[in-house]
């Protein structure tokens, strides 16, 4: 009875296509940030002087803000998202056109 009631409970909420979406979320992250900290942050590299960009910092006196790291988080974050969000669009388009 249980037995059953899982194996409708996976086939009726497609876990396997939810662990599939994670599996290529984390894998999208990994490759994400690569390409950001290892192509676009190359590009600022020049702007941050002599200074590494992970360490590139604005001193206001006793203040460090550390705006190398932040850009790439930001960048990261934002190339992110806007994959996040053609891939949602493109799913739920796909589920409008099969109902």
């Amino acid at each position: 009875m249980i037995i059953k009631d899982f194996s409708q409970f996976l086939k009726e909420s497609n876990i396997a296509g939810m662990a599939l979406a994670f599996v290529m979320g984390a894998a999208s992250d990994t490759l994400i940030k690569s390409f950001v900290e290892n192509i676009l942050m190359a590009f600022v590299a020049p702007l941050t002087g002599e200074t590494p960009w992970q360490e590139a910092a604005l001193n206001l006196g006793p203040i460090h803000l550390r705006y190398g790291a932040f850009l790439a988080d930001f960048l990261h974050f934002t190339i992110l998202a806007f994959v996040v969000f053609i891939t949602a669009k493109k799913l739920f388009k796909m589920d409008k056109i099969s109902k």
